[in-house]
């Protein structure tokens, strides 16, 4: 897999997006912030500087060459072969190359490409469970939108009642047929809905700045998002979604490879055990001159000095100070801490998976209760603004009732939302996005 190809949808698209204005659908928001979260970049970074560890565990299998050459002079006065000092200015003048090949390391470069190999697989699988971080993350602020936009609906339709009322009002009140407090409480009622209007637009503006963030966008000019397509009834059961998430659940999977990688740590920990077998090689010359002496040439010296060399070396580890034991019950600790970190994930992804559940399904026994709340608050409405209209019912009772119509709207408004967020979670935990 290619890391600088996860992106699904194209750049291009989603600039023409942001440029006309034109509202995004929430998978164009997904992979948008899938391109452009910093998180993600880091975990891709993660993931190509483990593939370098991979390379770099097969270089082991390569032999070690190198070659060297070196120059130097003495000056002033040196003991001479009749153990008398005398001033002899001396130049030297070798070179060498040299090979060691490993025949037998103790398997510990096998050992440690596996453990490399499995490094580089749970640094995949912890990208992939970043990707779905951020995709639940978007998934909410995006419903958080939709949300706070119908409740700005609401209150601009309330906004649109108390105009009409204020302008019936001070017509009642040119005619002589109320008293100037009636025009006056309904002006007030008008303010307090204009209030909420600035409220619910305010709240609309900041959770769409907060998707806007996680979508790394400078600015939310001409940025919106497009209503969802209406969503299913049925919930799949706990259980299901749980044993689908097991298999498909990329952070589950993280942590067993996790576990993997611990186990790979300590065979390559007990390869300090075992002996190793190498085979070496090397070449060079030398030439040297003595001032008041004579010597032959340089090339002669070259090749009267040339020398080969070869042989085998063994090492077997006897006492190393307990390092390779402690090692070893240190990646034995590292396993158990993987192992334990796998359960931890496991049950939260169960009770994540469980709490989405019933949340889901309380959501959808409230929403059924609060239509039908809404509903009848709604025609109760209706007859006390009949009976207000034709001064049968005082001003309070009715505000007091277009109060409750609002409210169960607004309940109705939250449950449909609640429910759709949570039945989303349980579809992304089962299928993924």
């Amino acid at each position: 897999m290619n890391i600088r190809m996860y992106v699904t949808a194209s750049a291009l698209t989603l600039a023409v997006l942001s440029v006309s204005g034109q509202a995004w659908t929430l998978d164009q928001c997904v992979d948008y912030a899938i391109e452009h979260n910093i998180t993600l970049k880091q975990r891709a970074a993660d993931y190509e500087s483990s593939k370098i560890s991979v390379a770099s565990a097969k270089a082991g299998y390569l032999p070690n060459v190198s070659a060297g050459i070196s120059q130097s002079w003495s000056l002033g006065r040196g003991l001479t072969s009749e153990n008398t000092y005398a001033n002899r200015n001396t130049s030297s003048t070798s070179w060498n190359a040299s090979i060691n090949v490993p025949l037998f390391d103790g398997l510990s470069t096998p050992r440690q490409v596996s453990y490399a190999k499995a490094n580089l697989a749970a640094t995949l699988e912890q990208f992939e469970a970043a990707k779905e971080n951020v995709t639940l993350n978007v998934i909410t602020s995006y419903l958080q939108v939709l949300y706070n936009k119908e409740l700005h609906e609401v209150a601009l339709n309330q906004v649109e009642l108390s105009k009409y009322e204020l302008s019936r009002q001070e017509a009642l009140l040119e005619a002589g047929k109320i008293p100037e407090v009636d025009m006056l409480e309904a002006k007030s009622q008008l303010a307090q809905d204009e209030l909420s209007v600035a409220t619910s637009a305010n709240d609309t503006r900041l959770s769409l700045l907060d998707l806007a963030q996680l979508l790394e966008l400078d600015d939310i000019e001409g940025f919106d998002v497009a209503p969802l397509e209406e969503e299913s009834g049925l919930l799949a059961s706990p259980d299901d979604v749980y044993a689908q998430a097991l298999n498909i659940n990329h952070g589950l999977r993280a942590a067993r490879s996790n576990i993997f990688a611990a186990e790979r740590s300590i065979t390559l920990a007990k390869s300090g055990y075992m002996p190793r077998l190498s085979f070496n090689a090397g070449i060079g010359s030398s030439y040297f001159t003595m001032s008041g002496m004579d010597s032959d040439s340089f090339g002669r010296q070259m090749k009267n000095n040339y020398s080969t060399n070869f042989g085998l070396s063994l090492s077997i580890p006897i006492f190393d100070g307990l390092s390779t034991h402690n090692s070893v019950r240190r990646a034995k600790v590292q396993r158990i801490t993987a192992q334990l970190q796998y359960d931890e994930a496991e049950q939260n992804l169960y009770k994540t998976i469980q709490q989405a559940y019933y949340q889901a399904d309380g959501a959808q026994k409230k929403l059924k209760a609060s239509e039908t709340a809404s509903e009848t608050a709604d025609k109760a409405f209706e007859a006390m603004r009949e009976k207000y209209n034709i001064g049968r019912a005082t001003p309070t009772e009715y505000e007091q009732t277009k109060t409750r119509a609002l409210r169960a709207k607004a309940e109705c408004i939250q449950a449909r939302y609640e429910m759709i967020m949570r039945a989303r979670i349980l579809d992304f935990y089962a299928r993924g996005f």
